[in-house]
């Protein structure tokens, strides 16, 4: 593609790209590219025609490119997921194809005086000799998607696939299924057949004698009276409660055997009652129902998963109903304790799960090298020490438990991710893991910098365990497609792990594939008992009226709010976030502070972290405490902000979203990056108009100018100009806000409520279950890898991370106790293989 646009343009691309060299070596973002691209052009009409022609197409899909003249290595991202790496000769204009790797080794150079000190003495002597890791070698076999519109259909393509595999002639083909159907058991109590179901011509006699017997009874039949028929065929209980069930349920696997198509495959393991103990990780920050949002490392995440194990417990005792099972699921969130808590409950060992019956909250402490309880709070940026010991001390708590193992566990987060992967192994458990947020997405350059990070953030560990994670996991839970995948112009949280460098460290030639099937979009929702909305006068909570009141608009800066709002009688546009770069909330109050039209139309009120510097001990935080103060004084915004420091009362916030709607205002979103948005969601339930980033998640939420509004956060006279234009636009004509406040609610009905979520994830765990069990050699050899990779790198690096003040930097666990051996009679051959040519290389 490239050679074909340089030929028909080789005048003025010889000077375009005499620019790109003239200033030696560097990294050129697409932005770059693309100035320097026109400003090579003088006439007019050359730059309009080159720019919007073939070549403007690729310099336009280049996300980088690495000068080093007279080379210019470029790397094009066509579509998403689609990427190619080429090499140009800024002199002849030659073009060479290379790989993701040859082009890592050349973005390395321009790191390498930086990444140099305190290298291993084998990095200094030959860049070949870095570490790279290349997981995409390891899942060859696996088979991919290849459409960009398919990436985040996993559940849907492995459905195709096991179709397709037990479509044969032979009938042989279906005896993976059957033997998968053998291991089903609660506590050692057979479920759907039994042990003498030794052949498939055995379980298709069954399955006809059965499905002719229930076909004769009445729909309502209880399964009590069927079982002793369906044992004598050497069916068991879990089939159905009642007759129409188990016809159904027999009838869907009938079909998958006879003829297997995506629909029934799926519909049948939505059915298999293989998931009854879940164990959900989310280990740092303080993880509590009541008086924990706003603390540090805590927020949406916390809200996310207790509204998550609702949803999943809900859905886990219809779904055991409908087997006609007498099983009570359990679900078990683990996650640390802290003895100095706050005045929270992080210090409860186990907390039930409000509103559920079978849940819990399980919090396991982190150990000092003396063995014991370490009190306080530790950032999840300083986690890493930790999580070995906890992993192991985690599993033996799961096991008392739940008198046996999870049939599922779902990670969060890099550290609960992580630690889901080893007790995972360990177990021999199906594993899901969610992202949430991905700090390497985060930070501009954070992954080639990563040395100059590395003291505050400790990123080589954590870009190290997500991707032990990532790979490790069975399947992978996002709640947007530009999670994965971003949009057409900008890569996704995801694939901006497809390849990537430490310089010095370790090189990814193949990280994670966006296109491996075990990626999932399953969007959550907001409690809907909670955030309801505004028009439900019956179910408003009236009672918080008169502190809510007192919240937005009593006089006098006190330490729960400063700032007040002189004009009641203008909307609030409000926000309500962390406070830490990301989430920028500063930049809102700029985008305000610099709109004079904004100000006049409305309040600000934004409820973000603590607002005393002195009072936190977060680093993040403490910087944009400072700058919001600094703000507030430079732009003269007393009489127009309301800074209310973080609420953690779920309640009230609920009732504080309706009464913002009252005032006809609206709510903000303005992070520089955001995975979901579940604010976004909660603000849209409770009929609150929305404007929100374009950077992620929300931007899927809203349908742009239909349920809400986009704003770019990089460019905060537009953003603020589209909100003054919004409010501007409710003054002129009293209707425009209803219309949005009853689009944001139809918008959320349609597709983001906890019921939908629920029965996806549980889907997930059923299907990837067997979907394992059909790719068992591969898996093994890539969990061999995976255990090298992490004891020989994962180890070392988070033993080097400082620990709590008055702890000595060891080894928390000795590798055997954590790491699953591989078996006696089988040795992973990439293992051998490197043994073979380390002996080899020892020999010369």
């Amino acid at each position: 593609m490239m050679p074909d646009a340089l030929r028909q343009n080789r005048y003025q691309m010889k000077r375009c790209f005499q620019r790109y060299v003239s200033k030696g070596r560097k990294l050129m973002k697409n932005q770059q590219l693309m100035e320097e691209l026109e400003k090579s052009l003088d006439d007019k009409v050359d730059k309009e025609k080159l720019v919007e022609g073939f070549l403007g197409y690729i310099i336009c899909s280049t996300q980088e490119a690495v000068v080093l003249p007279p080379f210019v290595a470029f790397a094009v991202r066509l579509n998403p997921g689609i990427w190619e790496f080429v090499k140009v000769h800024s002199d002849d204009l030659s073009v060479e194809g290379i790989t993701p790797s040859d082009y890592l080794k050349l973005k390395e150079t321009l790191y390498h005086d930086a990444s140099i000190h305190d290298s291993p003495i084998w990095a200094k002597q030959d860049d070949n000799y870095q570490l790279e890791v290349d997981f995409g070698a390891v899942d060859l076999s696996t088979p991919h998607l290849t459409l960009p519109s398919s990436i985040g259909n996993g559940l849907q393509f492995i459905s195709k696939f096991m179709s397709s595999k037990l479509q044969s002639d032979k009938p042989e083909s279906s005896k993976p299924l059957l033997d998968y159907l053998l291991t089903l058991n609660h506590r050692g109590e057979k479920l759907m057949v039994s042990d003498t179901m030794d052949t498939m011509s055995k379980l298709q006699t069954a399955l006809l004698l059965a499905e002719v017997f229930v076909s004769g009874l009445p729909k309502d039949t209880p399964y009590l009276k069927l079982e002793q028929r369906f044992q004598e065929w050497g069916l068991e209980k879990g089939w159905g409660d009642n007759a129409e069930r188990c016809k159904e349920t027999l009838n869907c696997l009938s079909e998958v055997l006879e003829a297997p198509d995506p629909a029934n495959m799926e519909k049948f393991f939505s059915r298999v009652p293989s998931i009854f103990n879940i164990v959900v990780f989310s280990i740092h920050g303080y993880f509590g129902q009541e008086k924990v949002l706003g603390l540090p490392d805590t927020g949406g995440q916390v809200v996310y998963i207790l509204d998550q194990v609702r949803a999943m417990e809900e859905e886990l005792l219809q779904r055991i109903k409908q087997q006609g099972l007498n099983v009570t699921p359990k679900i078990l969130v683990l996650t640390r304790l802290i003895p100095d808590a706050k005045g929270t409950k992080c210090n409860v060992e186990i907390e039930p799960v409000e509103h559920t019956k079978h849940s819990n909250i399980v919090r396991v402490p982190f150990k000092s090298q003396d063995g014991k309880d370490l009190r306080h709070w530790v950032s999840r940026f300083d986690i890493y020490p930790y999580l070995e010991r906890y992993a192991q001390d985690a599993t033996a708590k799961i096991l008392k438990i739940l008198e046996g193992k999870p049939d599922l566990i779902i990670g969060n987060y890099t550290d609960g991710n992580l630690v889901a992967s080893l007790v995972s192994s360990k177990l021999g458990v199906t594993q899901g893991t969610i992202a949430h947020a991905l700090e390497k997405t985060k930070y501009e350059d954070s992954d080639v910098k990563w040395r100059e990070m590395d003291q505050k953030y400790h990123f080589s560990c954590q870009f190290t365990a997500d991707m032990i994670a990532m790979n490790t996991s069975d399947f992978i839970v996002t709640s947007t497609y530009q999670e994965i995948a971003g949009s057409k112009e900008k890569p996704g949280q995801y694939e901006q792990h497809y390849a990537f460098t430490m310089p010095g460290l370790c090189r990814f030639a193949t990280g994670i594939n966006v296109f491996d099937p075990k990626f999932n979009i399953a969007a959550p929702g907001a409690d809907q008992s909670i955030y309801f909305p505004f028009t439900q006068k019956k179910n408003r909570l009236t009672h918080l009226h008169p502190q809510i009141e007192e919240l937005l608009y009593s006089k006098g800066d006190t330490d729960e709010h400063i700032g007040h709002l002189a004009d009641r009688s203008k909307p609030i546009l409000f926000s309500m976030a962390r406070l830490d770069k990301v989430k920028n909330i500063t930049g809102l109050v700029e985008w305000y502070g610099q709109n004079k039209k904004l100000r006049e139309l409305a309040n600000l009120v934004v409820v973000a972290g603590l607002l005393d510097a002195s009072q936190s001990g977060d680093r993040e935080e403490i910087e944009e405490i400072n700058k919001m103060h600094e703000l507030i004084d430079r732009f003269q915004l007393k009489g127009h902000i309301r800074w209310i420091r973080a609420q953690t009362d779920r309640v009230r916030n609920g009732e504080l979203y309706r009464c913002i709607a009252d005032t006809k205002g609206a709510f903000v979103q303005p992070a520089l990056y955001e995975a979901f948005g579940l604010t976004v969601i909660e603000a849209m339930n409770c009929g609150l108009p929305t404007l929100a980033t374009n950077q992620g998640g929300p931007a899927e939420i809203i349908v742009d100018g239909v349920s809400g509004f986009h704003v770019n956060p990089t460019n905060g006279d537009e953003a603020g100009a589209k909100i003054a234009d919004f409010f501007q636009k409710c003054k002129e004509d009293v209707s425009y806000w209803n219309k949005l406040s009853t689009a944001a609610l139809q918008r959320i009905y349609e597709c983001y409520t906890w019921k939908i979520y629920a029965t996806r994830v549980l889907n997930m765990g059923s299907t990837y279950a067997f979907w394992k069990t059909l790719n068992k050699e591969e898996r093994q050899a890539k969990q061999c890898y995976l255990q090298m990779f992490y004891n020989l790198q994962f180890r070392n690096l988070a033993k080097a991370v400082p620990r709590a003040a008055g702890e000595q930097l060891q080894a928390s666990v000795a590798p055997s106790e954590m790491v699953v051996k591989p078996k006696e009679r089988q040795v992973c051959p990439i293992l051998r293989n490197f043994l073979k040519q380390e002996q080899a290389g020892g020999s010369n």
